[in-house]
């Protein structure tokens, strides 16, 4: 299942419900910073096995989170390669 949200409120709301296996985040979203919900979801025992990809625009200021981040990338990035890149963090149905 997937799940979109418009701004860093909704999506610390879904966080507080749900337990994504995976969570891909841009940086600059309105009302709360990317980096903000990055701690709240390392912050949350209940996430602590929930993988964050960070995606920004700016390579500067994202140093900061590639340290809480499981893989920071530079838009733009294409569906495909972002798919590449989420299912080598998700686990296959095989080991669920």
């Amino acid at each position: 299942t997937t799940e979109i949200v418009q701004d860093g409120q909704d999506a610390i709301a879904r966080l507080s419900a749900i337990v994504p296996d995976m969570v891909i985040l841009d940086l600059n979203l309105p009302h709360v910073h990317g980096s903000e919900i990055l701690r709240t979801v390392r912050g949350d025992e209940r996430l602590a096995e929930t993988r964050v990809i960070v995606t920004t625009t700016h390579w500067q200021g994202a140093e900061e989170v590639e340290q809480e981040a499981d893989l920071v990338i530079l838009k733009p990035v294409g569906y495909e390669q972002l798919r590449d890149l989420a299912s080598r963090f998700l686990p296959r149905e095989s080991e669920t």
